[in-house]
């Protein structure tokens, strides 16, 4: 079976203007602890895994992730679970810093 990285995206109507404050809000919301980093343009993360499931999620910048062998570009209001022990990579894009939530239940 082929897996896929799969996105959520944020959504105005339901969880307000895209911010800090509302993204925290959302993660909380569904049953998260969350911590907030910013990463400068030019930041990678090479190959590593976590011992704990979790959820990326971006507020401002955009941020490629790669995993199962398949590579996005994050954009803001994009949030996408990464399951335990499982290999992936990301590096910031562009010229933008990259408002970041690491969130784990």
């Amino acid at each position: 079976m082929e897996r896929k990285i799969k996105v959520e995206k944020w959504n105005e109507q339901e969880d307000g203007q895209l911010c800090v404050e509302n993204m925290e809000k959302k993660l909380r919301k569904q049953g998260f602890s969350c911590t907030m980093y910013e990463f400068s343009p030019g930041t990678t993360f090479p190959d590593h895994t976590h011992e704990i499931s979790k959820k990326d999620s971006i507020v401002t910048g955009q941020f490629q992730f790669s995993m199962y062998g398949k590579t996005i570009v994050m954009q803001p209001g994009e949030m996408i679970e990464v399951p335990k022990n499982t290999v992936h990579n990301a590096k910031v894009v562009g010229n933008q810093t990259v408002t970041f939530f690491d969130a784990t239940k």
